[in-house]
């Protein structure tokens, strides 16, 4: 569904010391898969997601989404088909709009349409149901600003945004980092109800060790630009808190610092 063929990246290319993060990447994934992405600071975790969805270019290799190259489309042609949600709660929704106007905007993102048109009753009811869905009484703060929720509020809305028109890619970039403990498995919860309810491939990168364990059927560890874990789904089921932790402390010795 997604395949990452021979990707090189380099940083500070003119510098005399270059970064080379990605030197011969191969990574594919497969229709559905809900893939949990892991790794230290500096292993390549956000630049692989923005790789995909277009906001760094790769020095050279190939990007595949469903068998068509996209390695050098635009990332907002990328965003018809690929939904993201940020670690910023204030990023991917407008905050001076109101929560119904901004599901509005993220359903009909692929559309040619006037929001004057489609304010109507219909939408209203369509968008309290899903949002009663969840639980979090959001379906009575459709008239209220963004900027007027939660910090967990605004993810819900931003996640339910991601998913509302048909897309291929679900991006998760430390979608709960910003979030306290309760509020983030509230979130995660509603992310793997919407995940499995839409068979969406999905990408997820975190630093929480549970989730990563706990949520998705297949998990990777990255490290310096190179895949050094890839878990598939019973593997991961088996693997323990312990063994990563593990993992990361070799890392850390070879480095000569914590992690």
């Amino acid at each position: 569904m997604l395949e990452l063929k021979n990707i090189k990246k380099t940083f500070n290319k003119t510098s005399p010391n270059p970064t080379i993060l990605f030197k011969d990447l191969n990574l594919d994934f497969k229709s559905g898969e809900f893939v949990t992405i892991i790794g230290s600071n500096g292993s390549g975790k956000s630049t692989l997601l923005n790789i995909i969805s277009g906001g760094v270019g790769v020095d050279s290799g190939e990007v595949f989404l469903k068998g068509k190259e996209i390695t050098n489309t635009k990332d907002f042609q990328r965003y018809r088909y690929i939904g993201r949600v940020f670690q910023n709660p204030a990023l991917g929704n407008c905050s001076t709009m109101t929560v119904f106007e901004n599901l509005l905007l993220a359903e009909n993102k692929n559309k040619k349409w006037n929001l004057t048109k489609v304010l109507d009753e219909n939408k209203r009811k369509f968008y309290q149901e899903k949002l009663q869905e969840i639980g979090l009484g959001l379906e009575n703060k459709l008239d209220i600003p963004m900027e007027k929720l939660s910090g967990g509020q605004r993810q819900v809305i931003s996640l339910l945004m991601a998913t509302l028109s048909d897309i291929e890619l679900l991006i998760l970039d430390e979608h709960t980092a910003a979030l306290d403990p309760k509020t983030a498995e509230k979130v995660m919860e509603i992310t793997r109800k919407l995940v499995e309810d839409r068979k969406l491939t999905t990408l997820m990168v975190t630093h929480n060790l549970g989730h990563a364990i706990e949520y998705g059927d297949r998990l990777i560890m990255l490290h310096e630009g190179e895949v050094i874990l890839d878990l598939n789904e019973k593997e991961k089921e088996n693997a323990k808190m312990d063994d990563l932790l593990n993992i990361f402390n070799k890392i850390s010795i070879r480095r000569g610092n914590s992690i």
